[in-house]
């Protein structure tokens, strides 16, 4: 669930930028209407999370790496931004971050 909702959220926030044409609150009205289906899939997803076990820390890491890589995937093809190894080492640190918030 927790995909899905940032394949929303991503484009919800993110859409607009290629057409900047569109008036801004017609990209705010849109985006919102966007962000509506992330809630109804991010709110449940955490919650079940939650209540398996995972702390609050935890579920936001995750929720923060899945975000990157949907967001990489939009930027290269939506966006049509280049993907530079900068960008690699930066999720290198991420990542442990990652495995230090679920270290016991």
């Amino acid at each position: 669930m927790l995909i899905f909702s940032n394949v929303f959220m991503t484009f919800a926030w993110y859409w607009h930028l290629k057409d900047k044409g569109i008036a801004l609150w017609k990209a705010i009205l849109i985006s919102w209407g966007i962000a509506f289906f992330e809630y109804c899939l991010t709110v449940p997803a955490n919650r079940s999370g939650y209540t398996t076990g995972w702390t609050g820390f935890q579920l936001k890491i995750v929720q923060e790496i899945i975000s990157l890589v949907i967001f990489c995937i939009f930027a290269v093809l939506y966006l049509r931004e280049p993907f530079h190894w900068k960008y690699v080492i930066s999720f290198l640190f991420i990542l442990g971050a990652v495995y230090f918030a679920f270290k016991k």
